[in-house]
Protein backbone atom coordinates (compact mmCIF):
# COMPACT_ATOMS: atom_id res chain seq x y z
CA UNK A 1 0.00 0.00 0.00
CA UNK A 2 1.37 3.42 -0.95
CA UNK A 3 2.42 5.83 1.79
CA UNK A 4 -0.35 8.45 1.11
CA UNK A 5 -3.10 5.81 1.09
CA UNK A 6 -1.70 4.23 4.27
CA UNK A 7 -1.69 7.58 6.08
CA UNK A 8 -5.25 8.30 4.96
CA UNK A 9 -6.46 4.95 6.27
CA UNK A 10 -4.54 5.31 9.52
CA UNK A 11 -6.13 8.72 10.07
CA UNK A 12 -9.61 7.23 9.55
CA UNK A 13 -8.80 4.31 11.85
CA UNK A 14 -7.83 6.68 14.68
CA UNK A 15 -11.35 8.12 14.51
CA UNK A 16 -13.08 4.73 14.62
CA UNK A 17 -15.01 3.95 17.83
CA UNK A 18 -14.28 1.06 20.16
CA UNK A 19 -17.75 -0.31 19.44
CA UNK A 20 -19.15 -3.28 17.51
CA UNK A 21 -20.07 -2.73 13.89
CA UNK A 22 -19.50 -3.49 10.23
CA UNK A 23 -16.62 -2.12 8.13
CA UNK A 24 -16.14 -2.22 4.36
CA UNK A 25 -13.08 -1.55 2.23
CA UNK A 26 -13.45 0.19 -1.16
CA UNK A 27 -11.29 0.58 -4.25
CA UNK A 28 -10.64 3.80 -6.22
CA UNK A 29 -14.01 3.53 -8.00
CA UNK A 30 -15.94 3.24 -4.74
CA UNK A 31 -16.64 -0.46 -5.29
CA UNK A 32 -16.87 -2.50 -2.09
CA UNK A 33 -14.05 -5.06 -2.01
CA UNK A 34 -14.61 -6.63 1.39
CA UNK A 35 -17.16 -6.52 4.21
CA UNK A 36 -16.34 -7.57 7.76
CA UNK A 37 -17.73 -7.34 11.28
CA UNK A 38 -15.98 -6.51 14.54
CA UNK A 39 -16.58 -6.36 18.27
CA UNK A 40 -14.30 -3.29 18.27
CA UNK A 41 -14.12 -1.46 14.95
CA UNK A 42 -10.91 0.43 15.70
CA UNK A 43 -9.04 -2.62 16.96
CA UNK A 44 -10.15 -4.89 14.10
CA UNK A 45 -9.54 -2.47 11.22
CA UNK A 46 -6.15 -1.45 12.64
CA UNK A 47 -5.02 -5.07 12.23
CA UNK A 48 -5.15 -4.62 8.41
CA UNK A 49 -2.50 -1.88 8.32
CA UNK A 50 0.28 -3.67 10.19
CA UNK A 51 3.69 -3.20 8.55
CA UNK A 52 4.34 -6.96 8.46
CA UNK A 53 2.67 -10.28 9.13
CA UNK A 54 -0.35 -10.01 6.81
CA UNK A 55 -1.56 -13.18 5.11
CA UNK A 56 -0.98 -13.16 1.31
CA UNK A 57 -4.68 -12.81 0.54
CA UNK A 58 -5.09 -9.95 3.03
CA UNK A 59 -2.03 -8.26 1.54
CA UNK A 60 -3.57 -8.63 -1.93
CA UNK A 61 -6.77 -6.97 -0.67
CA UNK A 62 -4.98 -4.05 0.98
CA UNK A 63 -3.05 -3.25 -2.21
CA UNK A 64 -6.39 -2.36 -3.81
CA UNK A 65 -7.98 -0.55 -0.86
CA UNK A 66 -8.29 3.20 -1.29
CA UNK A 67 -11.04 4.03 1.18
CA UNK A 68 -13.14 2.50 3.95
CA UNK A 69 -16.45 3.11 5.66
CA UNK A 70 -18.23 1.64 8.68
CA UNK A 71 -21.52 1.27 10.50
CA UNK A 72 -21.85 1.08 14.29
CA UNK A 73 -24.23 -1.53 15.76
CA UNK A 74 -25.51 -2.21 19.28
CA UNK A 75 -23.99 -5.69 19.54
CA UNK A 76 -21.59 -7.99 17.72
CA UNK A 77 -24.50 -10.27 16.82
CA UNK A 78 -26.30 -7.35 15.18
CA UNK A 79 -23.06 -6.61 13.28
CA UNK A 80 -23.15 -10.21 12.02
CA UNK A 81 -26.63 -9.64 10.62
CA UNK A 82 -25.63 -6.41 8.85
CA UNK A 83 -22.52 -8.11 7.50
CA UNK A 84 -24.63 -10.85 5.91
CA UNK A 85 -27.10 -8.42 4.35
CA UNK A 86 -24.26 -6.29 2.92
CA UNK A 87 -22.49 -9.36 1.49
CA UNK A 88 -25.75 -10.40 -0.16
CA UNK A 89 -26.29 -6.92 -1.56
CA UNK A 90 -22.74 -6.00 -2.64
CA UNK A 91 -21.25 -9.46 -3.45
CA UNK A 92 -17.71 -8.25 -2.55
CA UNK A 93 -14.98 -10.06 -4.44
CA UNK A 94 -12.69 -10.63 -1.46
CA UNK A 95 -15.39 -12.12 0.74
CA UNK A 96 -15.48 -14.93 -1.81
CA UNK A 97 -11.68 -15.13 -2.11
CA UNK A 98 -11.28 -15.46 1.66
CA UNK A 99 -13.36 -18.63 1.88
CA UNK A 100 -10.20 -20.73 1.97
CA UNK A 101 -11.93 -23.46 -0.05
CA UNK A 102 -14.56 -23.90 2.65
CA UNK A 103 -18.23 -23.20 2.08
CA UNK A 104 -19.71 -20.32 4.01
CA UNK A 105 -22.36 -21.04 6.61
CA UNK A 106 -25.91 -20.11 5.64
CA UNK A 107 -29.23 -19.98 7.41
CA UNK A 108 -31.52 -22.69 6.03
CA UNK A 109 -35.21 -21.98 6.56
CA UNK A 110 -37.21 -25.17 6.01
CA UNK A 111 -40.18 -23.22 4.65
CA UNK A 112 -41.74 -26.31 3.00
CA UNK A 113 -42.43 -27.77 6.45
CA UNK A 114 -45.68 -26.95 8.23
CA UNK A 115 -43.67 -25.56 11.16
CA UNK A 116 -40.41 -24.29 9.58
CA UNK A 117 -37.06 -24.41 11.38
CA UNK A 118 -34.09 -22.05 11.06
CA UNK A 119 -30.80 -23.98 10.90
CA UNK A 120 -27.14 -23.12 10.38
CA UNK A 121 -25.95 -25.12 7.37
CA UNK A 122 -22.98 -25.16 4.96
CA UNK A 123 -24.50 -27.63 2.47
CA UNK A 124 -26.38 -25.29 0.18
CA UNK A 125 -25.04 -26.87 -3.02
CA UNK A 126 -25.30 -30.46 -1.77
CA UNK A 127 -28.78 -30.64 -0.29
CA UNK A 128 -31.57 -31.58 -2.66
CA UNK A 129 -34.22 -30.52 -0.17
CA UNK A 130 -35.91 -27.28 -1.17
CA UNK A 131 -35.54 -24.51 1.40
CA UNK A 132 -35.07 -20.77 1.76
CA UNK A 133 -31.38 -19.92 2.15
CA UNK A 134 -30.23 -16.68 3.80
CA UNK A 135 -26.59 -15.62 3.73
CA UNK A 136 -23.77 -16.26 3.29
CA UNK A 137 -22.14 -15.48 6.64
CA UNK A 138 -18.43 -15.44 7.41
CA UNK A 139 -18.36 -16.61 11.03
CA UNK A 140 -20.15 -19.85 11.88
CA UNK A 141 -19.59 -19.50 15.63
CA UNK A 142 -21.00 -15.98 15.78
CA UNK A 143 -23.88 -17.03 13.54
CA UNK A 144 -24.85 -19.87 15.88
CA UNK A 145 -24.65 -17.52 18.86
CA UNK A 146 -26.82 -14.97 17.04
CA UNK A 147 -29.43 -17.61 16.20
CA UNK A 148 -29.47 -18.73 19.84
CA UNK A 149 -30.03 -15.14 21.02
CA UNK A 150 -32.67 -14.43 18.36
CA UNK A 151 -34.67 -17.48 19.46
CA UNK A 152 -35.44 -15.54 22.65
CA UNK A 153 -37.28 -13.04 20.43
CA UNK A 154 -38.54 -15.48 17.79
CA UNK A 155 -39.12 -18.80 19.65
CA UNK A 156 -39.07 -21.12 16.63
CA UNK A 157 -38.78 -24.89 17.00
CA UNK A 158 -35.43 -26.64 16.55
CA UNK A 159 -36.48 -30.29 16.90
CA UNK A 160 -36.21 -32.66 13.92
CA UNK A 161 -39.65 -34.13 14.60
CA UNK A 162 -42.47 -32.66 16.64
CA UNK A 163 -42.59 -34.26 20.12
CA UNK A 164 -45.83 -35.33 21.76
CA UNK A 165 -45.40 -32.86 24.60
CA UNK A 166 -43.62 -29.55 25.10
CA UNK A 167 -39.86 -29.90 25.63
CA UNK A 168 -37.46 -27.93 27.82
CA UNK A 169 -37.04 -25.23 25.14
CA UNK A 170 -40.69 -24.24 25.66
CA UNK A 171 -40.16 -23.84 29.40
CA UNK A 172 -37.06 -21.74 28.70
CA UNK A 173 -39.02 -19.47 26.38
CA UNK A 174 -36.99 -20.63 23.35
CA UNK A 175 -39.85 -22.39 21.54
CA UNK A 176 -43.52 -21.48 21.14
CA UNK A 177 -44.48 -25.20 21.25
CA UNK A 178 -46.47 -25.77 18.04
CA UNK A 179 -46.42 -29.45 19.07
CA UNK A 180 -49.11 -28.78 21.68
CA UNK A 181 -51.07 -26.24 19.64
CA UNK A 182 -49.70 -23.28 21.60
CA UNK A 183 -49.48 -21.15 18.43
CA UNK A 184 -51.44 -20.98 15.17
CA UNK A 185 -49.79 -21.75 11.83
CA UNK A 186 -50.29 -18.16 10.66
CA UNK A 187 -48.71 -16.73 13.82
CA UNK A 188 -45.79 -19.14 13.53
CA UNK A 189 -45.10 -18.33 9.88
CA UNK A 190 -45.28 -14.63 10.74
CA UNK A 191 -42.47 -15.20 13.27
CA UNK A 192 -40.42 -17.04 10.64
CA UNK A 193 -40.87 -14.14 8.22
CA UNK A 194 -39.85 -11.63 10.91
CA UNK A 195 -36.71 -13.67 11.61
CA UNK A 196 -35.78 -13.75 7.91
CA UNK A 197 -36.51 -10.02 7.52
CA UNK A 198 -34.25 -9.19 10.47
CA UNK A 199 -31.37 -11.24 9.09
CA UNK A 200 -31.83 -10.09 5.48
CA UNK A 201 -32.68 -6.42 5.95
CA UNK A 202 -31.18 -5.61 9.32
CA UNK A 203 -32.80 -4.36 12.50
CA UNK A 204 -34.08 -1.03 11.18
CA UNK A 205 -35.86 -2.66 8.23
CA UNK A 206 -37.68 -5.09 10.52
CA UNK A 207 -38.59 -2.39 13.05
CA UNK A 208 -40.20 -0.28 10.33
CA UNK A 209 -42.18 -3.26 9.04
CA UNK A 210 -43.27 -4.28 12.54
CA UNK A 211 -44.40 -0.75 13.41
CA UNK A 212 -46.55 -0.62 10.27
CA UNK A 213 -47.99 -4.05 11.06
CA UNK A 214 -48.72 -3.07 14.68
CA UNK A 215 -50.60 0.04 13.55
CA UNK A 216 -52.63 -1.96 11.03
CA UNK A 217 -53.51 -4.58 13.66
CA UNK A 218 -54.64 -1.94 16.14
CA UNK A 219 -56.71 -0.16 13.47
CA UNK A 220 -58.43 -3.48 12.72
CA UNK A 221 -59.13 -3.95 16.47
CA UNK A 222 -56.77 -6.97 16.56
CA UNK A 223 -55.37 -5.86 19.89
CA UNK A 224 -53.74 -9.14 20.93
CA UNK A 225 -51.74 -9.23 17.70
CA UNK A 226 -50.80 -5.57 18.13
CA UNK A 227 -49.61 -6.28 21.68
CA UNK A 228 -47.55 -9.29 20.50
CA UNK A 229 -45.83 -7.12 17.89
CA UNK A 230 -45.23 -4.43 20.50
CA UNK A 231 -43.46 -6.98 22.71
CA UNK A 232 -41.28 -8.07 19.77
CA UNK A 233 -40.33 -4.45 19.09
CA UNK A 234 -39.43 -3.99 22.74
CA UNK A 235 -37.23 -7.11 22.63
CA UNK A 236 -35.46 -5.68 19.58
CA UNK A 237 -34.59 -2.60 21.59
CA UNK A 238 -37.14 -0.32 19.96
CA UNK A 239 -39.38 1.95 22.02
CA UNK A 240 -42.71 0.46 21.01
CA UNK A 241 -45.64 2.82 21.54
CA UNK A 242 -49.03 1.19 21.10
CA UNK A 243 -51.57 3.14 19.07
CA UNK A 244 -54.92 3.93 20.66
CA UNK A 245 -56.66 0.70 21.48
CA UNK A 246 -57.03 -1.99 24.11
CA UNK A 247 -53.80 -1.29 25.97
CA UNK A 248 -53.50 2.44 25.39
CA UNK A 249 -53.81 4.42 28.61
CA UNK A 250 -53.19 8.28 27.97
CA UNK A 251 -50.75 10.71 30.66
CA UNK A 252 -54.40 12.04 31.98
CA UNK A 253 -55.36 8.27 32.51
CA UNK A 254 -59.15 8.44 31.99
CA UNK A 255 -59.35 4.66 32.58
CA UNK A 256 -58.42 5.20 36.23
CA UNK A 257 -61.21 7.76 36.66
CA UNK A 258 -63.63 5.31 35.04
CA UNK A 259 -62.41 2.52 37.33
CA UNK A 260 -63.04 4.69 40.40
CA UNK A 261 -66.57 5.44 39.18
CA UNK A 262 -67.44 1.92 38.00
CA UNK A 263 -66.30 0.23 41.22
CA UNK A 264 -67.39 3.11 43.48
CA UNK A 265 -63.94 3.35 45.03
CA UNK A 266 -63.37 5.92 47.76
CA UNK A 267 -59.96 6.98 46.38
CA UNK A 268 -58.47 7.52 42.94
CA UNK A 269 -56.70 4.20 42.14
CA UNK A 270 -53.29 5.61 41.29
CA UNK A 271 -51.34 2.55 42.50
CA UNK A 272 -52.61 -0.96 41.72
CA UNK A 273 -51.03 -4.21 42.90
CA UNK A 274 -52.10 -7.50 41.30
CA UNK A 275 -51.42 -11.14 42.26
CA UNK A 276 -51.40 -14.40 40.33
CA UNK A 277 -50.64 -18.00 41.35
CA UNK A 278 -48.81 -20.40 39.02
CA UNK A 279 -48.25 -24.14 39.42
CA UNK A 280 -48.19 -27.30 37.32
CA UNK A 281 -49.65 -30.37 39.01
CA UNK A 282 -48.98 -28.77 42.37
CA UNK A 283 -45.21 -28.61 41.83
CA UNK A 284 -43.14 -25.52 42.65
CA UNK A 285 -46.07 -23.20 43.24
CA UNK A 286 -45.09 -19.54 42.84
CA UNK A 287 -46.91 -16.24 43.06
CA UNK A 288 -46.30 -12.97 41.32
CA UNK A 289 -47.09 -9.41 42.24
CA UNK A 290 -47.03 -6.68 39.61
CA UNK A 291 -47.53 -2.97 40.18
CA UNK A 292 -49.09 -0.28 37.99
CA UNK A 293 -48.89 3.41 38.78
CA UNK A 294 -50.92 5.93 36.77
CA UNK A 295 -51.92 3.15 34.42
CA UNK A 296 -48.33 2.07 33.60
CA UNK A 297 -46.22 -0.90 34.77
CA UNK A 298 -43.75 -0.09 37.55
CA UNK A 299 -41.41 -3.03 36.99
CA UNK A 300 -38.94 -2.05 39.69
CA UNK A 301 -41.63 -2.98 42.24
CA UNK A 302 -42.55 -6.36 40.73
CA UNK A 303 -42.03 -9.32 43.09
CA UNK A 304 -41.95 -13.13 42.98
CA UNK A 305 -42.95 -15.32 45.91
CA UNK A 306 -42.17 -18.99 46.40
CA UNK A 307 -45.14 -20.58 48.13
CA UNK A 308 -44.11 -22.59 51.20
CA UNK A 309 -45.74 -25.47 53.08
CA UNK A 310 -48.73 -25.83 50.74
CA UNK A 311 -49.35 -29.40 49.60
CA UNK A 312 -50.77 -30.11 46.14
CA UNK A 313 -52.82 -27.58 44.19
CA UNK A 314 -54.38 -25.10 46.60
CA UNK A 315 -54.73 -21.70 44.97
CA UNK A 316 -56.79 -20.35 47.87
CA UNK A 317 -54.17 -21.14 50.52
CA UNK A 318 -51.42 -19.92 48.17
CA UNK A 319 -53.28 -16.62 47.73
CA UNK A 320 -53.71 -16.29 51.52
CA UNK A 321 -49.99 -16.80 52.02
CA UNK A 322 -48.78 -14.28 49.46
CA UNK A 323 -51.26 -11.59 50.53
CA UNK A 324 -50.29 -12.14 54.18
CA UNK A 325 -46.55 -11.94 53.43
CA UNK A 326 -46.88 -8.84 51.27
CA UNK A 327 -49.09 -6.70 53.48
CA UNK A 328 -47.88 -7.91 56.85
CA UNK A 329 -44.54 -6.45 55.83
CA UNK A 330 -46.06 -3.13 54.73
CA UNK A 331 -47.93 -2.87 58.05
CA UNK A 332 -44.77 -3.74 60.01
CA UNK A 333 -42.68 -1.20 58.09
CA UNK A 334 -45.49 1.39 58.25
CA UNK A 335 -45.51 1.83 54.48
CA UNK A 336 -48.42 3.05 52.36
CA UNK A 337 -50.92 0.52 51.05
CA UNK A 338 -51.93 0.40 47.37
CA UNK A 339 -55.10 2.15 46.28
CA UNK A 340 -56.47 -1.10 44.84
CA UNK A 341 -55.48 -4.78 45.08
CA UNK A 342 -56.40 -7.08 42.18
CA UNK A 343 -56.38 -10.87 42.49
CA UNK A 344 -56.63 -13.23 39.54
CA UNK A 345 -59.69 -15.36 40.23
CA UNK A 346 -63.30 -15.31 41.34
CA UNK A 347 -65.02 -15.55 44.71
CA UNK A 348 -62.65 -18.15 46.20
CA UNK A 349 -59.42 -16.26 45.58
CA UNK A 350 -61.07 -12.97 46.55
CA UNK A 351 -62.35 -14.43 49.83
CA UNK A 352 -58.92 -15.85 50.66
CA UNK A 353 -57.22 -12.48 50.09
CA UNK A 354 -59.95 -10.55 51.93
CA UNK A 355 -59.70 -12.79 55.00
CA UNK A 356 -55.96 -12.12 55.31
CA UNK A 357 -56.46 -8.37 54.97
CA UNK A 358 -59.07 -8.44 57.76
CA UNK A 359 -56.65 -10.38 59.98
CA UNK A 360 -54.12 -7.59 59.45
CA UNK A 361 -56.67 -4.95 60.39
CA UNK A 362 -56.91 -3.62 56.84
CA UNK A 363 -60.70 -3.45 56.81
CA UNK A 364 -60.97 -0.53 54.42
CA UNK A 365 -58.48 -1.75 51.82
CA UNK A 366 -59.98 -1.74 48.30
CA UNK A 367 -59.85 -5.22 46.77
CA UNK A 368 -61.29 -6.92 43.68
CA UNK A 369 -61.05 -10.29 41.93
CA UNK A 370 -61.40 -10.80 38.19
CA UNK A 371 -62.62 -14.17 36.89
CA UNK A 372 -61.26 -15.20 33.50
CA UNK A 373 -64.25 -17.05 32.04
CA UNK A 374 -66.71 -14.17 31.82
CA UNK A 375 -64.25 -11.39 32.78
CA UNK A 376 -66.50 -10.55 35.74
CA UNK A 377 -65.29 -8.42 38.64
CA UNK A 378 -66.06 -9.54 42.21
CA UNK A 379 -66.00 -7.31 45.29
CA UNK A 380 -65.92 -8.40 48.96
CA UNK A 381 -69.35 -8.65 50.54
CA UNK A 382 -71.22 -8.76 47.23
CA UNK A 383 -72.58 -12.03 45.86
CA UNK A 384 -73.30 -10.69 42.38
CA UNK A 385 -70.35 -9.74 40.15
CA UNK A 386 -69.88 -6.37 38.48
CA UNK A 387 -70.19 -6.76 34.72
CA UNK A 388 -68.46 -3.99 32.81
CA UNK A 389 -68.71 -3.42 29.07
CA UNK A 390 -66.03 -5.23 27.07
CA UNK A 391 -65.15 -1.86 25.55
CA UNK A 392 -64.83 -0.19 28.94
CA UNK A 393 -61.45 1.41 29.58
CA UNK A 394 -61.70 0.45 33.24
CA UNK A 395 -62.21 -3.26 32.46
CA UNK A 396 -59.39 -3.20 29.92
CA UNK A 397 -57.03 -1.73 32.51
CA UNK A 398 -57.92 -4.43 35.05
CA UNK A 399 -57.47 -7.08 32.34
CA UNK A 400 -54.11 -5.67 31.45
CA UNK A 401 -52.71 -5.77 34.99
CA UNK A 402 -54.22 -9.24 35.53
CA UNK A 403 -52.59 -10.50 32.30
CA UNK A 404 -49.27 -8.94 33.30
CA UNK A 405 -49.38 -10.66 36.68
CA UNK A 406 -50.09 -13.97 34.94
CA UNK A 407 -47.24 -13.47 32.46
CA UNK A 408 -44.81 -12.58 35.24
CA UNK A 409 -45.80 -15.65 37.30
CA UNK A 410 -45.61 -18.07 34.37
CA UNK A 411 -42.22 -16.72 33.21
CA UNK A 412 -40.75 -17.20 36.68
CA UNK A 413 -42.29 -20.65 36.98
CA UNK A 414 -40.77 -21.71 33.66
CA UNK A 415 -37.34 -20.57 34.84
CA UNK A 416 -37.68 -22.60 38.03
CA UNK A 417 -38.75 -25.69 36.10
CA UNK A 418 -35.94 -25.22 33.60
CA UNK A 419 -33.42 -24.91 36.43
CA UNK A 420 -34.73 -28.11 38.00
CA UNK A 421 -34.67 -29.89 34.64
CA UNK A 422 -31.07 -28.88 34.01
CA UNK A 423 -30.05 -29.96 37.51
CA UNK A 424 -31.65 -33.33 36.84
CA UNK A 425 -29.81 -33.50 33.54
CA UNK A 426 -26.48 -32.80 35.27
CA UNK A 427 -27.21 -35.68 37.66
CA UNK A 428 -27.50 -38.03 34.67
CA UNK A 429 -24.19 -37.17 32.96
CA UNK A 430 -21.90 -40.22 33.10
CA UNK A 431 -18.85 -39.57 35.26
CA UNK A 432 -20.24 -36.42 36.91
CA UNK A 433 -20.92 -37.05 40.57
CA UNK A 434 -21.84 -34.64 43.34
CA UNK A 435 -18.28 -33.28 43.65
CA UNK A 436 -17.89 -32.47 39.96
CA UNK A 437 -21.43 -31.11 39.77
CA UNK A 438 -20.64 -28.77 42.67
CA UNK A 439 -17.44 -27.66 40.91
CA UNK A 440 -19.36 -26.93 37.71
CA UNK A 441 -22.06 -24.96 39.53
CA UNK A 442 -19.49 -23.00 41.53
CA UNK A 443 -17.53 -22.16 38.37
CA UNK A 444 -20.46 -21.22 36.10
CA UNK A 445 -22.88 -19.88 38.70
CA UNK A 446 -26.13 -21.45 37.42
CA UNK A 447 -27.22 -24.82 35.99
CA UNK A 448 -28.29 -23.12 32.77
CA UNK A 449 -24.84 -21.59 32.33
CA UNK A 450 -23.32 -25.08 32.69
CA UNK A 451 -25.66 -26.48 30.05
CA UNK A 452 -24.78 -23.67 27.63
CA UNK A 453 -21.01 -23.79 28.19
CA UNK A 454 -18.78 -24.74 25.27
CA UNK A 455 -16.30 -27.59 25.51
CA UNK A 456 -13.45 -25.08 25.84
CA UNK A 457 -15.24 -23.28 28.68
CA UNK A 458 -15.91 -26.58 30.46
CA UNK A 459 -12.18 -27.40 30.32
CA UNK A 460 -11.45 -24.20 32.25
CA UNK A 461 -13.39 -25.49 35.26
CA UNK A 462 -11.20 -26.92 38.00
CA UNK A 463 -11.34 -30.72 38.10
CA UNK A 464 -12.72 -31.09 34.55
CA UNK A 465 -10.23 -32.69 32.18
CA UNK A 466 -10.27 -32.25 28.40
CA UNK A 467 -11.76 -35.73 27.92
CA UNK A 468 -14.37 -35.14 30.61
CA UNK A 469 -15.30 -31.77 29.07
CA UNK A 470 -15.79 -33.43 25.68
CA UNK A 471 -17.98 -36.16 27.26
CA UNK A 472 -20.10 -33.60 29.11
CA UNK A 473 -20.61 -31.45 26.03
CA UNK A 474 -21.46 -34.50 23.89
CA UNK A 475 -24.02 -35.70 26.42
CA UNK A 476 -25.61 -32.24 26.71
CA UNK A 477 -25.78 -31.86 22.93
CA UNK A 478 -27.58 -35.18 22.60
CA UNK A 479 -29.92 -34.67 25.57
CA UNK A 480 -30.77 -30.97 25.59
CA UNK A 481 -31.30 -28.30 22.93
CA UNK A 482 -30.68 -24.71 23.85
Amino acid sequence: MSEPRLKTLQEKIRKLPHQPGVYFFKDGNGEVLYVGKASSLRKRVASYVRPTGLAPRTESLMKRVVDMDYMVTRTEHEALIYEASLIQEKQPKYNVVFRDDKSYPWLRVTDKEKWPRVLVDRRRKKLKEKALWVGPFTDAGALKAAVKNLRQIFPLRSCNTLPESACLDFHLGLCCAPCIGNVSEDEYRSMVQDFVTLVSSGREGLIKELRDRMNRAAASLEFEEAARIRDTLTALGSRAVMPAGKYAVPSSVPALRLLKEDLKLSVYPRRLEAFDISNIQGAQTVASMVVFEDGKPLKADYRHYKIKDVEGIDDFESMRQVVRRRYQRLVREKKAMPDLIVVDGGKGQLSAAHGELLCLGLNKQALIGIAKREEEIFLPGRSAPVRLSKDSGSLQLVQRIRDEAHRFAVTHHRKLRAKQAVLSLLDQIPGVGETRKAQLLEHFGTPLAVARASEEELRQCEGISANRAAQIREYLDESWRY
